[in-house]
């Protein structure tokens, strides 16, 4: 696999974990299933990336005590969940402001050539 389509998965993945948390810090008692929906993933890609936040100590995953249905969860963002998110926010900010800039300059230039 070459650079660039590793760089493309990784930012790929950094995009997911940032929605997911993004999500989550909003409203932590999502089903799974909601949360899948609403972010438009498959359950069982949710299912790995919230597996991986908690191995990365990102996030803390706890049930409903006293709910009969076992299957809905807590989600909480750990201080340093707290801190990668912030960290990937800035950084899908950063990414976004790079976007825009290059497509200003290609819509400068072509509207550059179209006025000579």
């Amino acid at each position: 696999m070459n650079g660039t389509v590793q760089n493309m998965n990784v930012n790929k993945n950094l995009n997911d974990e940032f929605e997911i948390l993004r999500k989550l810090k909003l409203k932590n008692n999502h089903s799974q299933r909601k949360l899948a929906k609403d972010l438009g993933f498959s359950l069982g890609k949710l299912n790995y990336c919230i597996k991986s936040l908690r191995e990365k100590g990102l996030i803390k995953i706890k049930n409903f005590e006293k709910n009969k249905n076992k299957l809905n969860y807590i989600y909480i963002l750990t201080p340093k969940g707290i801190a990668e998110k912030t960290a990937l926010t800035i950084n899908f900010m950063k990414r976004k402001m790079k976007e825009y800039d290059e497509l200003k300059r290609e819509l400068d230039r072509e509207q550059n050539q179209r006025n000579k």
